[in-house]
């Protein structure tokens, strides 16, 4: 059996790094004292969902605290990693003061917004510096470049050519937009890391120290073991559960290839494909339901509806991409010639379940709560809750003092980097309220279109996948919810169908190079050639991702978000799953057998037909389908 050497996992955890920063590791009093203001931190929001606050205080201090922490655990340059330099405390310090001098007295501060003093320039100009350098340590130089881009055309828009051109703004104004009001850094992108993101991941950390993640690992290895596709099964499941412990792709590939990849070479794959189906199911994690990303939150917020909604309208996307998954991976059993292989488990499905299955509690609890009528807040508050008290049923478990202390640490330290692109998010989205550019970047797409809803959705899935080839999935949908959505619903596309397309395509961003993050991590892991390791991703992963054209198409499709009638849910899930399954045996070029040339482009063909949700298109489609399905079974010769 294939090992992972130490060498591959060290390699494989800088792809982490690349994604959520490389944090300093400091020590002695140094590291107590980050320990203990990253526990503060957790304490004060878990606080702060029951507690009455102003929203202006809690989206300050929660600011406050990103900022504090990324200046004294994400190091300047990588040769000052695990050292702290002077001006690391200086820029801590600068922004607790521009964060306490904004909270003094928020009212009159406010107030002041359209003409503000020499002073709020002074600390408003700061705040904005330290944003984009937090967002530089924390998520690399891409995001504050970004950032940088749209306050340049902020300031001087009226010196570019039609369309882009705009009045143009002064310093006094940006800064009082950006500064002095809820609309830029402290915006909505803001509020949702301070209110939702950060609280799931102190959840995610509670699960984590609580040993649910190996559980969930040691679950899908028992549940799947023998077959000839439980290698791959395994991936698929254990993805699915890991999504609420671990929250970021990347770090779910780590974890899945770490443990499965000897199972998988034993099984019979090689090392791309391998890798492929690795990166596949750690992209799973983040469409995975009840947390999904932290994208899903600001969709939520965004368009001011309940998280629920939002987990509801995720449901048959997340189950057509396992299924997608679950049919490549039946498939490659096929095509590979594949053999069982035997799990050294070290308990049955049973005895696992029985010792360890408390672990499923706390996700049902969220689902549970949010049913009952508690807010997302109070939901995963209380989930928590439950994590903790359910841990003490097996000793090993338990979230002792030492176990509970690195769970508050890490759900603070966890999040840092996606509180710093949130606040610099806020910046874009600042820039783009105060010019109206979203409007105007909405008619020219609509124009190059020649307003067809084909080709709109068409471009605007190639932006959102452009953008997300240079920044997080987190800030890849911020930007393009507000620059790429407004052509989607000035086309008749429902506002929810339109952020829930963007979303899916930003969730992209992980298998997609120059920045595959996840591929090139599975790669490190299984020692494969990272583009070609890429590509097997994007295979496993791309029958699922027409799914969201067949929601922004046609009405008809909104049955996929659990819109409509249960009759037209019905019928749009099942001409999809058709669909997927013509896509998933076209990119495997095998479906009862090996496909012919003609064989492998009906069922392609067949795919995108039922990817269109009108009635004639469904049923050339399936029609397409059954028609290669008969051709391979009168076919003689044996498949090879």
């Amino acid at each position: 059996m294939a090992e992972v050497s130490r060498e591959a996992l060290e390699k494989a955890e800088k792809y982490i790094e690349e994604e959520e920063g490389a944090v300093s590791r400091l020590r002695g009093w140094l590291g107590w004292f980050l320990t203990g203001t990253a526990v503060v931190m957790s304490l004060f929001h878990l606080y702060t969902v029951y507690g009455i606050l102003p929203t202006q205080m809690v989206r300050g201090i929660h600011l406050a605290f990103v900022l504090f922490l990324c200046f004294l655990m994400f190091p300047a340059l990588k040769r000052w990693r695990n050292r702290l330099m002077w001006f690391d405390v200086l820029l801590a310090l600068a922004a607790l003061a521009c964060i306490g001098y904004m909270l003094t007295d928020f009212d009159d501060f406010i107030d002041r917004a359209v003409v503000p003093t020499q002073w709020d320039l002074v600390f408003g100009v700061a705040l904005v510096v330290l944003v984009l350098e937090a967002a530089r340590r924390s998520t690399g130089w891409v995001m504050p470049l970004v950032a940088a881009c749209f306050l340049a055309y902020a300031l001087f828009g009226q010196y570019l050519p039609p369309p882009w051109t705009h009045r143009g703004y002064d310093m006094e104004r940006l800064v009082g937009h950006m500064y002095m009001t809820l609309e830029g850094i402290f915006g909505t992108a803001l509020d949702v890391s301070a209110t939702l993101i950060i609280l799931f991941t102190i959840y995610g950390a509670f699960l984590q120290q609580s040993g649910a993640g190996k559980f969930f690992i040691d679950f899908s290895f028992a549940a799947t073991g023998g077959g000839s596709t439980s290698a791959g099964r395994t991936i698929v499941l254990s993805s699915f559960l890991l999504g609420g412990p671990s929250g970021s792709g990347v770090a779910t590939t780590v974890t899945l290839g770490s443990v499965a990849y000897p199972v998988l070479a034993k099984a019979g794959y090689d090392k791309d494909s391998a890798g492929g189906l690795l990166a596949a199911g750690g992209l799973g994690a983040i469409l995975s339901p009840p947390v999904l990303g932290a994208a899903a939150f600001l969709i939520a917020e965004f368009l001011k509806i309940s998280y629920m909604d939002v987990i509801l309208m995720a449901t048959i996307p997340t189950l057509l991409y396992y299924l997608s998954l679950f049919l490549m991976v039946e498939l490659d059993s096929r095509r590979f010639g594949m053999h069982g292989v035997t799990f050294e488990a070290s308990a049955g499905v049973r005895e696992l379940t029985r010792r360890y299955g408390f672990h499923f509690i706390s996700l049902i609890a969220i689902i549970v709560f949010m049913l009952l009528g508690f807010s997302p807040m109070g939901s995963v508050f209380w989930a928590t809750v439950v994590a903790f008290a359910t841990s003490f049923l097996n000793r090993e478990c338990a979230l002792t003092p030492k176990k509970l202390v690195a769970a508050l640490e890490g759900g603070s330290v966890g999040m840092l980097n996606v509180g710093a692109t949130c606040a610099c998010a806020g910046l874009i989205v600042g820039v783009v309220t105060l010019t109206g550019l979203g409007l105007k970047f909405s008619d020219i797409v609509i124009a190059y279109a020649g307003s067809s809803l084909p080709l709109t959705a068409l471009y605007t899935a190639l932006i959102v996948w452009v953008v997300g080839l240079a920044v997080p999935v987190t800030a890849s949908y911020i930007i393009c919810a507000v620059i790429a959505a407004p052509a989607l619903i000035k086309l008749g596309v429902p506002d929810y169908a339109a952020h829930m397309f963007i979303f899916y395509y930003a969730v992209l961003s992980e298998v997609s190079p120059p920045t595959a993050l996840s591929p090139f991590a599975a790669a490190a892991i299984t020692g494969g050639n990272p583009y070609r390791t890429t590509m097997m991703s994007w295979k496993y992963t791309l029958p699922a991702f027409v799914v969201p054209f067949m929601f922004v198409l046609d009405p008809a499709g909104l049955g996929l978000l659990l819109k409509g009638s249960w009759q037209n849910i019905a019928l749009s899930s099942v001409t999809a799953m058709i669909g997927i399954a013509a896509l998933a045996a076209g990119a495997q070029n095998w479906a009862l057998k090996r496909c012919n040339p003609l064989e492998r482009w009906l069922l392609v063909a067949a795919g995108l037909l039922l990817v269109y949700p009108k009635p004639l298109f469904d049923a050339v489609g399936v029609g397409l389908t059954f028609a290669v399905l008969v051709m391979q079974k009168l076919r003689k010769e044996a498949a090879p």
